[in-house]
């Protein structure tokens, strides 16, 4: 026994209570698992490498264990991507066992999809049975944002499971207070970091605080398993994170998206305190970037001015964020019933004893969606729709266990004023979501209106029994999903390829499509929201000062040295660029970023011409070639297998390599090829590395074009080499 320091009475940890059953339950786990598997693998190859950031990096990880360990963009190990390896370690060995190809790559998302819809079910039936468990699961399997992120190849989808699965271990140690599950939960957070850093994070608070307040030892005990579990994290975590410190530099990948080479800083920096504040040294635009210039100038580098206050490159803060034509699709469906149910079930189970599972569940999954709702809709550092991926699983619980729970307690007059009032809501919201995308389902946004409505007065009755029950409850689970599942099936229909992508039809937000498949010259994707001027050819000038580069080389106000590749002249700050067009939000019209060369958030596509040029005598030379920034690098590796320097990272602002060393690695004969076109060439607070090696080119050696990509051999100077 031990003692509440809430009530200072006696409790007993209470268990689950056996719960016999149901005879549909096994038939209806079935259906949901296999329907969600059979939904995520539909088309699933139509996104081809899907981001080729990664992709590229899991080819790499599938020839060198090294680039395995440390998450090297290339096989050489020139830079890493700027996230750690956990997520490529997984999609390294698919293909390590089944050869490289899209199935292998894509495939491992969706098993961690339908694990994720599988773990909710179990954690959430622990308690509230097998009706809340399904419902659970299956609001998470319709959730926009995860049919889109559990058949893509971004590290969410890991991330996702793990957090999930610490909150199940968690909560299974509030059952019985054993310090095993403590550790297991700091075990799931640790990998976690390893998956995405700092994000994991937000998990821990929530998790910590319910077990301070509802596990069954004494307080003191509790405060000892919770730096147990503590201890687990930082081993967990800090085993690769040392290595990777202690590793001489000099015989390691340099970090990417770090300017210091310190994986300590990429995680303080770029991928942590940099994202809260927006000082993100090395990105595309530190500090917001709040104006049309910094938009333009930064060539589309994943986002675009707010335009207001709190507003900045990466779309509007505020506490609305998340219900915001970026964000609303993509996950706040069922945000406003999740949050009043949570507090709904936690008033009904007010008088259980402490250590209540069911209590500790709404408290868990409702303090961790208030956290991460809070985070997001504040945070003023790169920011994109995707990520709100991570609240799925917090809305799916507590709509599974909170819809059950005021089911179950109808017999009370405010409860059923709060479930009618609750489903009024979502019908409502739903109706204004659809009406966002005015020409996607027109009719659809009616029907659950007027569905959502009547179920709502169902609701009210005093006596809901029999059929009547039935068709109310039916009435009302229609109504809340029929939204979000369109928004899933249109998700599951469409083809997404590039480094920012979004769930759903067009809506005009600011969310960066990423629609279109592969080799379309839409990484961007094509998102409405208005239509400007075309511009057509080599870069040209951008409004407010942005310097004129013929021939594909400029200056970007505020330092950021050279672009590549060429781009049209912007008189109205927009308009279409060779290899494609799409969208980004507000009406600026952008292709691919140069082309087939790729660019920041788009890889190359190269011809079967430019990919025999560039694997003639491949094995003579440690990189086939050097691409500016590591997408334009990507689909040149992916298309070869061989190893291509990805000049400067993701952003083509990290300084890897200095010019120095790049001359180096040409005079030594590892380098065949520079490819230009690409990337940023270095962004504003970062280094200029990139444009110094661009230049050097240029002036160094001889272009020749091939299917409309500028290639330079560096095997044959144009004369003696200058430095």
């Amino acid at each position: 026994m031990t003692t509440s320091v809430i009530d200072h009475e006696p409790v007993v940890p209470e268990a689950p209570q056996p719960r016999q059953r149901p005879r549909w339950e096994p038939w209806a786990l079935a259906a949901l698992l296999i329907g969600t598997a059979a939904a995520y693998l539909w088309n699933l190859n139509s996104s081809g490498w899907a981001n080729s950031f990664y992709s590229a990096a899991v080819q790499a990880g599938s020839e060198s264990w090294k680039a395995f360990f440390f998450g090297s963009s290339d096989a050489a190990n020139s830079i890493t991507v700027d996230k750690p390896p956990a997520s490529l370690w997984v999609m390294a060995l698919s293909v390590r066992a089944f050869g490289l190809n899209s199935w292998a790559i894509l495939v491992p998302q969706v098993l961690m999809g339908v694990g994720s819809v599988a773990l909710l079910w179990a954690t959430v039936r622990r308690h509230f049975g097998a009706s809340a468990g399904l419902l659970a699961g299956l609001v998470l399997a319709v959730t926009p944002v995860a049919a889109l992120m559990f058949r893509f190849n971004n590290p969410d989808a890991l991330l996702v499971l793990l957090m999930l699965a610490a909150a199940w271990a968690l909560l299974r140690a509030i059952e019985d207070g054993r310090t095993r599950w403590l550790v297991l939960t700091g075990v799931f957070v640790g990998f976690g970091f390893l998956t995405k850093q700092l994000q994991v994070m937000l998990v821990v608070p929530p998790l910590a605080l319910t077990y301070l307040l509802f596990g069954p030892p004494k307080l003191g005990k509790r405060i000892a398993q919770l730096f147990a579990a503590l201890g687990a994290m930082i081993v967990s975590a800090g085993w690769w994170l040392l290595a990777v410190e202690l590793w001489p530099a000099d015989s390691r990948p340099w970090i990417g998206g770090s300017q210091d080479n310190s994986i300590l800083e990429l995680t303080l920096g770029y991928n942590g305190l940099g994202r809260l504040n927006g000082n993100e040294v090395g990105s595309v635009t530190p500090g917001g970037g709040r104006n049309a210039a910094d938009a333009a100038g930064y060539a589309m580098g994943g986002g675009m001015p707010a335009g207001g206050p709190g507003g900045g490159m990466w779309g509007e803060t505020g506490i609305g964020r998340m219900f915001d034509a970026a964000q609303g699709g993509q996950i706040a469906w069922l945000l406003p019933a999740a949050l009043i149910l949570a507090v709904a079930g936690i008033v009904l189970s007010g008088k259980a004893v402490r250590t209540d599972g069911k209590r500790a569940t709404f408290v868990l999954f409702g303090t961790w969606l208030a956290t991460t709702t809070l985070v997001f809709s504040f945070m003023a550092g790169i920011f994109h729709s995707y990520y709100t991926v991570a609240m799925a699983p917090m809305i799916g619980a507590l709509v599974g266990a909170g819809a059950v729970t005021v089911w179950r307690h109808r017999d009370r007059l405010w409860v059923r004023i709060v479930s009618a009032a609750t489903m009024a809501l979502t019908a409502v919201w739903a109706w204004e979501l659809l009406g966002r995308s005015a020409d996607f389902v027109p009719w659809l946004r009616w029907v659950i209106l007027v569905v959502g409505v009547l179920a709502a007065v169902g609701l009210l009755l005093p006596r809901l029994t029999g059929a009547l029950a039935a068709v109310t409850a039916t009435a009302a689970v229609l109504a809340a999903l029929a939204g979000p599942t369109a928004y899933a099936v249109d998700t599951i229909a469409t083809p997404h390829a590039g480094s920012i992508v979004t769930a759903g039809p067009n809506t005009g937000g600011m969310g960066f499509g990423g629609r279109g498949g592969p080799g379309d010259g839409r990484g961007f994707g094509q998102r409405d929201g208005g239509s400007m001027p075309q511009m057509q050819g080599g870069m040209g000038q951008v409004p407010n000062g942005m310097p004129q580069m013929p021939g594909g080389t400029g200056q970007i106000p505020g330092g950021t040295p050279q672009m590549q590749g060429g781009m049209g002249q912007m008189p109205g700050g927009a308009g279409q660029m060779p290899g494609g067009t799409g969208q980004v939000p507000g009406g600026m019209e952008v292709g691919a970023m140069g082309g087939g060369a790729g660019g920041l958030l788009n890889g190359s596509t190269p011809s079967d011409e430019l990919t025999a040029l560039l694997s003639e005598d491949a094995d003579r030379y440690t990189w086939v070639a050097a691409a500016i920034g590591s997408n334009s690098a990507s689909g040149y590796q992916l298309a070869t297998e061989r190893p291509v320097m990805p000049i400067g990272g993701f952003n083509g602002s990290d300084p890897s390599p200095t010019l120095e060393q790049f001359q180096q690695y040409v005079a030594a004969g590892e380098i065949h090829y520079f490819i230009a076109g690409g990337g940023m060439g270095g962004g504003r607070g970062g280094s200029g590395t990139a444009s110094e090696i661009s230049q050097w080119v240029t002036e160094n050696f001889t272009s020749t074009t091939v299917d409309g990509v500028t290639l330079y051999d560096l095997t044959s100077p144009t004369g003696q080499v200058g430095t």
